[in-house]
């Protein structure tokens, strides 16, 4: 049995993962409403809003090498969510904002990844936990950005909290970590997944997802989905998981966008699998937690452009879709094969 001292420890880590989460949806709340309630004309939003996703997502890399030299996750995490706070409160120009609020978004996801990759012990479980809260975050920033105050009371006081809470948890030097990494095809393919799998994700649209009440419907899936992923992960295995929810998604985002509850669970389907990918990507990397969370994701913003940019329809548009989620099945299949045969292990580190 665990003594008290143990207890404290294990309550300190969930009591982490929970700031971390909040945290989470708190800074893209913020960061949406920062970048969307301004007063500027249409053409300059949309500049600043490609400004913003560039800045929050392709630079996120080159932060989790940052991070992985200075291993400071929770200070880095507490000063990012007060650059976000100063972006939006501080009288500054729409263009030193938008950077303000994006670097920071990137310098938080990378911080917070890594805190929970960390600590996960091996497990997917708590990935999806800390990802799955920013879609909401980020659609009660867009659907109302003028409760920005609110969101940015909530992001300082999780800025103040996160050090001693990091303090408080499991030191990352005595969880389960994986005891072998992969090689540079792993990497790649997985790269590769989150892009292409993002190109096909973004090229088809839903005629049915108008107003408020339907788009916070349709992110309660996603939430829902990406939280369960890990869950679903460390239950079957990154390969079940896989099989499970990337080709029912395939199917039904690729000929059944026109109706709602079919593109629902395959929304949720999809989703299962974000979690998945970033637990892998860290198997191959254990010892480079903020470049493996921070590569995803700078690979998410190209393809999400690429699939927004086409003007696919038909039979086209439903084959670049089945085509890029295919790609990212056999990628997560043929990683998780390797890994598994390389006898990526975990063991309790000392």
């Amino acid at each position: 049995m665990m003594n008290n001292t143990a207890k404290k420890k294990t309550r300190g880590g969930a009591a982490l993962l929970a700031l971390d989460s909040i945290a989470h949806l708190s800074v893209d709340a913020l960061c949406a409403a920062t970048v969307l309630g301004g007063s500027i004309d249409p053409e300059s939003l949309a500049q600043m809003t490609i400004l913003y996703n560039t800045l929050a997502f392709s630079t996120q890399c080159l932060v989790g090498l940052a991070a992985d030299r200075l291993r400071r996750h929770a200070v880095s995490a507490s000063v990012s969510m007060l650059l976000v706070v100063m972006g939006f409160a501080l009288p500054l120009p729409p263009l030193l904002r938008v950077c303000c609020v994006g670097i920071g978004n990137s310098v938080f996801h990378v911080s917070g990844g890594a805190m929970t990759l960390e600590r996960s012990g091996g497990r997917a479980d708590a990935l999806g936990v800390f990802v799955a809260p920013g879609a909401v975050g980020l659609a009660l920033g867009t659907l109302w950005p003028k409760l920005g105050v609110l969101y940015a009371i909530l992001l300082a006081l999780c800025s103040l909290a996160v050090i001693p809470l990091e303090r408080r948890a499991p030191p990352s030097s005595t969880v389960k970590v994986w005891t072998v990494s992969g090689n540079g095809t792993t990497v790649l393919l997985l790269t590769l997944a989150v892009a292409v799998r993002a190109v096909g994700g973004s090229a088809v649209s839903f005629p049915w997802k108008s107003g408020a009440a339907l788009s916070l419907l349709t992110v309660l899936f996603v939430f829902a989905g990406k939280a369960a992923g890990g869950f679903v992960c460390d239950r079957l295995g990154a390969r079940r998981t896989a099989l499970l929810s990337i080709i029912p998604a395939a199917m039904l985002i690729a000929f059944c966008s026109a109706w709602a509850a079919p593109s629902l669970v395959g929304q949720f389907a999809l989703n299962l699998t974000m979690p998945v990918t970033l637990w892998l990507m860290y198997r191959a990397m254990p010892d480079s937690p903020g470049f493996a969370f921070g590569l995803a994701a700078s690979a998410l913003w190209p393809g999400t452009i690429a699939g927004q940019l086409m003007t696919l329809t038909g039979n086209a548009q439903r084959g670049c879709i089945l085509v890029s989620f295919l790609f990212g099945l056999l990628a997560i299949l043929f990683v998780e094969k390797y890994l598994s045969r390389s006898g990526g292990e975990r063991h309790e580190a000392c």
